[in-house]
């Protein structure tokens, strides 16, 4: 078969790595993907936007069937666009893509339905809000209501730095429309970790969890960013921790899309935080995380092209994963989450030994890969425990020097 997978990141270049080790893949496309692709699939210049362009490609290539990355073209309405054209494509309806795109909706749906999730109030206007922080105090969660590249989370540790970030929102419009309307909702205390599953008319296939580390700097420190590495399993959540967010959060939460007449299909994310009164819903996703997938999708044993082709066609099927732990560590430019100068030569990849790295900003020059982006590489290695996969990538990690990048040393610190 051909598969096409639209996006250019980290969590596309996984996915097409997927495929390409896929016994019944012929072809993988990647539009518009990246130059790390290269030689996993061809790349086709369209943008992830360009809905009419993709669906024209798909038809005219035969491709069996689309895998849609990021939550832009998912909000937009890209599956019922593919649809209305008689093509097969895995992901949500615009519809159903709203349990990322307004976390307003999100939030009121886990109230109808009593899914576990932080207590919250929703603002258009600064004034309401400030006084609704006010009342609460710090430590207290601000939320630009859609889609903001991961960046429209602030967890304020005063009430001077929330205000500041309602402001940032609701007056300056920081993040333009995503943040019209802001969510503001208690701080939770907890470990937390993203539970990801399959869901294809109404049925549910769990992923494995992994933990994500979302600030900057080591020790969980300075700003938020998308991510800056992962791994995964996660040894310190207990089973019956995810068995419970499964029963009363994942299952509730397909059966709720379904029972609004907006049904979910795709990867359903769910960021999760381990409370003292059980798990909770920190956030749903529409698609499958970054960098997440980076180290859970090579845990799956199973054909992952084979398996979504007998999702789409009704069919059922048994995923298997391995036991063993992948700990990913995302290289970065300097400045980020904040501005980046591109254009900085990468040192010689070639030097890295036993470990797996993952393009997600970078353009391949005469004289190697440049970084063209905020996050460049995810560099992940394998290990028959969390400690060793850390040991493993860390050591070769160290082995060059990376000037005009970073990268957390401390990923997979919370693993016991």
């Amino acid at each position: 078969m051909k598969v096409l997978v639209i996006g250019r990141g980290g969590r596309e270049h996984a996915i097409v790595r997927q495929f390409s080790r896929s016994s019944v893949v012929e072809q993988v496309y990647a539009a518009p993907g990246n130059d790390g692709m290269q030689g996993e699939a061809e790349l086709v210049p369209i943008d992830e936007m360009n809905f009419s362009g993709l669906a024209d490609f798909a038809e005219a290539n035969h491709v069996s069937f689309t895998f849609v990355g990021p939550e832009q073209p998912l909000a937009e309405g890209i599956v019922d666009y593919f649809q209305q054209q008689g093509l097969k494509i895995f992901g949500p309806s615009k519809a159903a893509a709203q349990i990322e795109g307004s976390k307003a909706f999100a939030k009121e749906l886990m109230k109808k339905y009593n899914i576990p999730t932080a207590a919250y109030e929703t603002f258009t206007e600064v004034e309401p809000a400030i006084a609704f922080i006010r009342t609460k105090g710090a430590p207290i969660v601000v939320k630009a209501d859609g889609l903001a590249a991961g960046k429209g989370v602030i967890v304020a540790t005063s009430e001077g730095e929330a205000i500041a970030a309602v402001k940032d929102m609701l007056e300056d419009a920081k993040f333009g429309s995503s943040g019209s309307q802001v969510v503001i909702e208690e701080f939770l205390a907890g470990e937390e970790f993203s539970f990801m599953s399959f869901v294809q008319d109404g049925q549910i296939y769990p992923m494995p969890i992994s933990q994500d580390h979302k600030r900057a700097y080591d020790g969980d420190r300075g700003p938020n960013t998308g991510g800056m590495g992962a791994y995964s399993p996660v040894p310190q959540i207990p089973q019956s921790a995810v068995d419970e967010t499964f029963e009363r959060i994942v299952k509730p939460a397909v059966r709720a899309m379904e029972a609004e007449g907006t049904p979910f299909n795709g990867v359903l994310y769910a960021g999760i935080i381990l409370t003292g009164e059980g798990p909770k819903v920190i956030e749903f996703n529409a698609r499958f995380g970054d960098p997440e997938t980076q180290v859970v999708l090579p845990r799956l044993t199973s054909d992952f092209a084979q398996f979504l082709s007998s999702l789409l066609n009704k069919e059922s099927y048994k995923l298997e994963w391995s036991d063993q732990a992948i700990l990913g560590v995302v290289i970065a430019g300097e400045g980020y989450p904040g501005a980046v100068k591109k254009g900085h030569l990468l040192p010689d990849l070639s030097k890295l030994q036993q470990v797996e790295i993952t393009h997600a900003g970078t353009k391949l020059t005469s004289d190697g890969f440049s970084g063209e982006g905020g996050r460049v590489l995810l560099v992940s290695a394998i290990g028959t425990s969390i400690q060793e996969a850390q040991e493993n990538v860390y050591s070769q990690l160290g082995r060059i020097s990376w000037n005009h990048f970073f990268y957390r040393s401390d990923i997979g610190w919370r693993a016991k």
